[in-house]
This record gives C-alpha cells, structure tokens and sequence, in this order.
C-alpha cells in the first residue's frame, strides 16, 4: 500500500491490530485514538483460514469475524465474535492474530528493557490462558502492594506487624503468578533463542544473534531456567518478605517479573551498545517474525503481518534476505506499507498494489 505521509498508512495496520490485541498497537488510549470531533470508532474484521490439520483432499475453511466499538462518553468499548459477546473482553484477545512491525519497533532493541517486556507478555499473552491471567493477577496485585507501601511510608508510626498485615497481603498473589511469569518467560526464551538465530541469519545478519531470558531474583543469572513454578513463588515470598523494608522507603516493589529483561546480543556483545542501526532493525524484524511464529505454533493460524516502511534503514542486501522469508511457505498474508512506489522493493512489484488518500484506499495499476 501506497500514500504520503499522512494518508492514513499506519492508522489502517493499527485499525487490523485492534482486532488482536484489543486496544492501540502503539500504546495509545481509546480516546486519542477516535477521530477528532467523533463519538468513538468502530471496527470490524473478517478472518478465513485453513486449519493446518486440514487435508488437501478434505479442504475446510473457518472465518472468525470480529467487531469491536468505543463510545468516547462513556469509554466503553465492546466486543463481538462470531456475532457473541465475549463474557470476558480479554476472552477475544487474539481473535484475528495479527503481529506488527513499525519503526519504532527498533527500541526493542536499541532502548531500555520496558519495551522488550511488553512484546514478552504481548507474545505470550496472546498464546496462553494462563499467561494472560497469570498477568493480570500479577499487575493488579503490584499495584495494590505499591500503593501500600506508599501508604505505610507517609504514615511512618506504623509496627512491624502492621506493615506486614498492610503491605504483605498482596505478596502471596504476586509470588504465585509471578512465579508463573517467569517460568513462562524462561522457557519461551529457552525454546525460541535458536529460532532467532535463524531467522535473523535468514534475513541477512552474518554475525550470531542470541537472546536470554533474565529475572530479577537474587541469585545466579540462570537460576529461573528450569525451576518448577513451586520453586519460584517460594522463592520470590522470600525475596518480597526481605525486602519489604527497603521497598517502604523507595515506594516500589523492587523485585518481581515487572523488573525483568530480554538479554539480545551479537556475537556474545550486547546489541544495544555495539550492534549498527541497520543490525538493529534486522534484529527487531526478526523478533516479529519469531513472534509470528509463535502465534501459529500455538494456535494453528499464520498472522496477519503488518509491515510500517521496514526497509527503511536497511540495505539493499537485507531487504531482499526479508522478502525471501516473507515469501515463505508458511508465512501468512503480508501488508507492507511504504510513502512512495518507489520503495516498494522489486521481490513485491508484481503483488496486489493500493493507494490511501485521506483515510480512503483505492486498487492501483501494478503496471503504472
């Protein structure tokens, strides 16, 4: 797809990664996201596919359609599937899969490790029940144990007993599914890191990528891998419990899966400090494309991929190498969007070719 700058590009590819992650791909609130002097927005999308356990000779096509509504006054958004309303919002998450690549997608690499915990939670959310109510316990009961300990700090007079009663209340939910955060992280990293590898070899990286999984648990590094969910809520009690006094006097809990980090790193230096601009955004590609493939290992359907310009930056070699993956056999439809006809690379020339102006798309001559 074509348009200036502008037009309505990336407004269309977050319009589709609604129907996945259920909000803005970007982070942005509903309200900022309806179009100025409306009500709200409305979105609706059909999905057919072919289930990989179909046969040739027994073919068999499932369509999932999805809508989803926000009223700006009274910022409630609901939901359908399939024309039902989900008991649970979160209940549709991942209902049209989708995964997105933008330009910023190069802080998952070059920033700080907010990001990468995101597309970890984001990619395992979207793949697994209890991930996702593993998460939402966990966030909930972070909240109410910071909000304690601010609480208990302003207050200053408060016993050891009433401490532990006001800020230890929440410490068993958020060791239970803290433990399960990380054993899921952990073992997604395990599995996935040599997939990584390969794909980014496979798009043109020549030095070896690597990436690790690291909680933040006293202790050594690695001692998350492998260990039963048992084992790290016993773990993680411990550390909250010992730790509760030092966390009354900086407001925060300072331990937990919300101070955890992908470790990425090319030929054993990390990536933030010695990988180039163009080694970067191969790297944060490759990391879409691992989270695609996750998607369809766990669900059985290839994503959507939506592509915001990412040859930008990149080298002729490189651009090629990521078109020879995205043409894959198992790769599912592909929407790249680029400012101009000219930076639609030559791999892509002869494929379906739209232009947007103002919010509004139109088919063009592949020809002209």
């Amino acid at each position: 797809m074509v348009g200036d700058n502008g037009q309505g590009k990336t407004n269309l590819l977050e319009a589709v990664a609604y129907l996945h992650l259920l909000r803005s791909v970007r982070g942005a609130r509903d309200v900022e996201v309806a179009r100025f002097g409306e009500g709200g927005f409305h979105i609706r999308g059909e999905a057919s596919a072919n289930p990989s356990s179909t046969t040739a000779s027994t073919p068999s096509t499932s369509v999932t359609v999805v809508t989803l509504g926000f009223e700006r006054a009274s910022r409630r958004k609901r939901v359908t599937v399939n024309g039902a309303v989900p008991q649970r919002l979160s209940d549709a998450l991942g209902a049209i899969p989708s995964v997105t690549f933008a330009p910023v997608d190069v802080e998952l690499v070059r920033g700080g490790p907010v990001a990468r915990r995101r597309y970890l939670d984001v990619t395992l959310a979207t793949t697994s029940r209890r991930y996702l109510a593993a998460l939402q316990s966990y966030r909930a009961a972070l909240l109410q144990r910071n909000t304690a300990l601010r609480l208990v700090a302003r207050r200053g007079s408060l016993s050891p007993g009433e401490s532990e009663s006001a800020v230890g209340a929440w410490e068993p939910l958020l060791a239970e599914s803290g433990a399960i955060l990380w054993a899921d992280r952990a073992a997604w990293a395990a599995r996935w890191a040599p997939e990584l590898a390969r794909i980014s070899a496979a798009i043109g990286e020549r030095a070896m990528v690597q990436m690790r999984h690291v909680g933040r648990l006293p202790g050594p590094p690695d001692m998350i891998r492998d260990r039963p969910p048992v084992e790290l809520a016993a773990a993680l009690a411990g550390a909250l419990a010992a730790g509760r006094t030092g966390d009354i006097r900086h407001g925060a809990t300072r331990v937990g899966p919300h101070r955890d980090d992908l470790i990425l790193t090319l030929s054993g230096r990390d990536m933030r400090a010695y990988g180039s601009a163009g080694q970067q955004r191969t790297t944060a590609i490759a990391l879409r494309i691992l989270e695609a493939d996750t998607l369809r290992c766990e669900t059985g359907a290839a994503p959507v991929l939506l592509f915001d310009d990412p040859f930008a930056e990149l080298d002729e070699r490189r651009g090629r190498a990521i078109l020879d993956v995205l043409g894959g056999a198992d790769v599912g439809q592909v929407v790249l969007v680029v400012p101009r006809a000219a930076d639609i690379p030559p791999g892509l020339t002869r494929l379906a070719r739209f232009a947007i102006t103002e919010g509004v798309v139109r088919g063009m001559d592949v020809a002209a």
